[in-house]
């Protein structure tokens, strides 16, 4: 199993006390956090199995504070600043909420976004994120194996690629109002990539229900990818044959590619990518290849040429 229980880690050192304090007594009573988590203007804490892949070189990472993943965001559905999401989110609403998966499977299903918290009990996995743009975090989310939810619905032989669709609402999301992206977001995977254990659908943050800034109900993580290729708010899974449109592809394909992996050795036509900027520290660090995810996903891309298919 590639996603680990460490033993060396207590949650108290992942999660800030009084949170983890209050996470041993939910824990307690796990059924009624779930049902207080239906309950608008709530943020009950959610009851967690704690799992760390850290992967080449985490042995120093901390995670950010809840301050720095909630306040500093691309998500251009809320405004292209980082600030944006935080300061223009909050009439979005994550309720009621449904994922419809579908095409090559089969067993095509609309999962309601609480019979997904029911179904798929929450993990909290710490992952580096990190940002084409040259920036990074360490963010304890939590959520499930996205591979779960792709055996329920059985994907057919045909099945090749994951595509995900995410929400149109230009009246809770001024950012799409503007033709600064086409809309509605799309991203996707190869399934091999989208089954692995790593890739994962976030259903929350520090133990919390997901921040409407942070892709709330719903997003995807491919840890071992740049950012842009998580998903967030998402409301369509569709299992195809061939490889689907990709929003940053379709905007700039001489710079954003499909596959995405984070690479060192491969620049943005207009910075480099060697090192990175950890959010809340002075010095640049270097940037490691996968992402530091390597020896769990390298074998995904045997023989193939990164730099062509970037």
């Amino acid at each position: 199993m590639l996603i680990k229980r460490p033993n060396d880690i207590p949650t108290s050192e992942i999660t800030p006390e009084s949170l983890y304090l209050n996470r041993r007594q939910f824990l307690g009573a796990a059924g009624a956090v779930a049902g207080a988590a239906l309950v608008p203007g709530l943020s009950p804490l959610l009851p967690l199995s704690t799992y760390v892949e850290r992967g080449k070189g985490g042995e120093d990472d901390k995670p950010n504070s809840y301050e720095d993943i909630t306040h500093y965001n691309n998500y251009y559905e809320f405004g292209p600043d980082k600030t944006d999401p935080a300061a223009h989110s909050g009439s979005f609403r994550p309720r009621p909420w449904t994922v419809a998966v579908a095409g090559e499977v089969h067993k095509p299903k609309i999962f309601d976004i609480d019979d997904i918290l029911r179904r798929y009990p929450a993990e909290e996995r710490i992952y580096r994120l990190r940002c084409v743009e040259g920036w990074s975090m360490v963010i304890p989310w939590s959520g499930f194996a996205l591979s779960k939810l792709l055996n329920d619905v059985q994907p057919t032989s045909q099945a090749k690629y994951v595509a995900f669709t995410t929400v149109f609402r230009p009246a809770e999301m001024p950012g799409q109002n503007t033709d600064i992206l086409p809309w509605p977001y799309m991203e996707g995977l190869r399934l091999d990539e989208a089954m692995h254990p790593l890739a994962t659908l976030v259903t929350g943050l520090y133990g919390k229900p997901l921040p409407n800034q942070d892709g709330a109900p719903i997003r995807l993580v491919a840890p071992w990818k740049y950012g842009f290729k998580g998903a967030k708010a998402i409301v369509k899974i569709q299992l195809t044959r061939t490889q689907p449109p990709t929003t940053w592809s379709m905007a700039a394909p001489s710079e954003y590619g499909f596959y995405a992996n984070v690479n060192p050795e491969v620049d943005h036509p207009r910075w480099s990518q060697k090192r990175e900027r950890r959010l809340g520290e002075l010095f640049r660090r270097p940037t490691l290849k996968f992402n530091g995810y390597g020896e769990q996903v390298a074998s995904l891309y045997a023989g193939m040429d990164l730099k062509a298919n970037y």
